[in-house]
C-alpha cells in the first residue's frame, strides 16, 4: 500500500447526482481489478476522506478513477467542487474483493453505486479476453441511475457466455417499453437468469443491508457454499 498525491484530470457526471472523477496514475500505479482506494479532498483549509471502488480498469493505465452518488455529506460538497488541476491525495491499493482466477463463471449482484468495482473487473476481464462467462444482475431505483450501462451491454455483446440484466426495484414507475427486470434481486431471478448458479463464483456489492440480504438469500434459499461468495458494501448512500 501507498499514499500519493495527485491531481484532478478529469470529472464525469454520470447522472446528475453521480460523479466519476479521474486522477493522474503514477507509473507504478498498480492494483487488482474490484480494489478500493482511500480519497482525500481538500475544502476549505480541511482535510476530507472517504474509502471508494476503482470503477477503471487496471488496464486503462493512464488514470485512477472512482464514482461516487452525491449525499448531503462534506465529502460529497467537496467531490462536487472538483475541477481539472485540484489536489487529490490518494491511498491504495485495499481490498480482496478480486475475481477468482480459478472460477468458470462469474456472477456478478449490483446494487446501485455497488456496480463501480464490478465495471472494474468487467473491463479487466473484457480487455484481457480472459474466457469465464460472466453474467451481470444490477439492481437499481429508476433507469436514470443505471450508469455504465451501453458500456457494459456493448461488452456482453462482444463477449460469448456474457449477459446484462438490468432490474429496477419497483419503488418508482418503469419507463414506458422498459424490458428489463422488475423486483429487487432474489432467489427467483437468480434461478431464472442462471441456472447453473450451483457451479458459479458470485460477487455482491452494494448497500449494506442489500449485501446483507441477499446473501443470506444465496446460502439460505439457493444453498451457495460461503466459499462460492464475495461480497463488498457501500456505505454513506
Amino acid at each position: 500500500m501507498q499514499t500519493i498525491d495527485t491531481t484532478v484530470t478529469e470529472v464525469i457526471y454520470r447522472t446528475p447526482c453521480i460523479v466519476s472523477v479521474r486522477v493522474a496514475m503514477p507509473a507504478d500505479g498498480a492494483f487488482e481489478a474490484g480494489q478500493f482506494l482511500g480519497v482525500t479532498l481538500f475544502r476549505d483549509g480541511a482535510e476530507v476522506s472517504r474509502y471508494l471502488s476503482f470503477s477503471n480498469s487496471p488496464t486503462e493505465t493512464d488514470y485512477f478513477e472512482f464514482t461516487k452518488r452525491l449525499t448531503q455529506s462534506d465529502f460529497s460538497a467537496a467531490l462536487a467542487g472538483l475541477k481539472p488541476g485540484d489536489p487529490v491525495r490518494i491511498k491504495y491499493p485495499m481490498g480482496r474483493f478480486i475475481l477468482d482466477p480459478h472460477a468458470a463463471k462469474h456472477v456478478f449482484l449490483a446494487g446501485g453505486i455497488g456496480i463501480t468495482p464490478m465495471r472494474s473487473m468487467w473491463k479487466y476481464a473484457f480487455d484481457r479476453k480472459l474466457a469465464a462467462q460472466m453474467v451481470l444482475i444490477y439492481g437499481n431505483r429508476c433507469a436514470e441511475d443505471i450508469i455504465f450501462r451501453d458500456e457494459l451491454e456493448a461488452m456482453a455483446a462482444q463477449q460469448p457466455g456474457c449477459k446484462v440484466v438490468l432490474a429496477l426495484d419497483g419503488r418508482e414507475p418503469c419507463p414506458d417499453g422498459w424490458q428489463g427486470r422488475q423486483g429487487y434481486i432474489d432467489a427467483a431471478m437468480v434461478r431464472e437468469e442462471v441456472p447453473d448458479h450451483a457451479r458459479c463464483v458470485f460477487y455482491i456489492c452494494g448497500p449494506t443491508a442489500m449485501v446483507k440480504a441477499v446473501v443470506d438469500m444465496l446460502k439460505n434459499e439457493l444453498k451457495v457454499p460461503d466459499a462460492n461468495i464475495r461480497r463488498e458494501s457501500i456505505s454513506g448512500y
